[in-house]
């Protein structure tokens, strides 16, 4: 099970803040209690029709990409693992996340700040530099489900390198709702939750003062939030 274990490190939201009910609401599954809330109402979609539509996301639950899922390298070990995870969230200290808004990304619909956020940039980029020494690298069937021909050379470049196109200057934050939809459906779910989202009291700033560990056991496993790492707290 070792073997396939794959961690993932997330902005997760505090668990007692209105967006992370609302996210893991939408999803349909609280990534850190493993519970099953109902989703918000949402006109035009039944309970069934909108749980096949977040299906994608639910399993790896409401999160912000910030280091994707990686397996660890073969002479890594959970000291070295979490000594590098200290060292570089030790770098960085709590900060604000602005209201954010729901927008569509290409077929997808996620949650997205209204303009970039340097403190969270700047934290994207240390933990994927500062945590590639314990990375094991993708296998050549991880590359290919990446599509890597329909990245740019950049993309495909830091794929290769960091195990994830979408790094660095790729960066680009979001916390997504929904699986790919075509056009009208992903029109109407945008509609939809923008109403739930501005009714939920989720729209407000959150200060995030920790980074969420998220681990899959399995493939076919969900992932699970299983700690919350402080901001700014020195190496022991």
């Amino acid at each position: 099970m070792t073997a396939s274990r794959r961690h993932a490190l997330y902005l997760a939201p505090p668990a007692e803040s209105a967006l992370w009910r609302f996210g893991s609401a939408v999803l349909g599954y609280d990534a850190e209690t493993g519970a099953e809330p109902e989703a918000p109402d949402l006109p035009g979609f039944d309970a069934q029709g909108w749980r096949e539509i977040a299906a994608e996301p639910r399993r790896y639950g409401f999160h912000g990409t910030l280091k994707a899922p990686f397996r660890l390298a073969e002479d890594c070990t959970g000291a070295d693992f979490d000594a590098a995870l200290a060292a570089c969230l030790a770098l960085h200290h709590p900060f604000e996340l602005p209201p954010l808004v729901a927008q569509a990304l290409g077929p997808f619909v996620a949650l997205v700040p209204p303009a970039p956020v340097p403190v969270l940039e700047d934290l994207a980029r240390c933990l994927v530099l500062d945590l590639e020494p314990v990375r094991a690298p993708l296998s050549p069937a991880e590359i290919a489900r990446r599509r890597p021909d329909r990245l740019s050379a950049r993309q495909s470049g830091y794929l290769e390198a960091y195990g994830y196109p979408y790094v660095l200057d790729e960066f680009r934050f979001h916390m997504t709702l929904t699986g790919p939809l075509p056009e009208g459906v992903r029109d109407h779910a945008l509609n939809a939750l923008r109403d739930a989202f501005a009714g939920s009291g989720a729209d407000k700033p959150v200060t995030i003062d920790h980074v969420g560990h998220f681990v899959q056991e399995t493939p076919q496993a969900r992932f699970r939030l299983v700690r919350r790492i402080p901001l700014g707290r020195p190496c022991p």
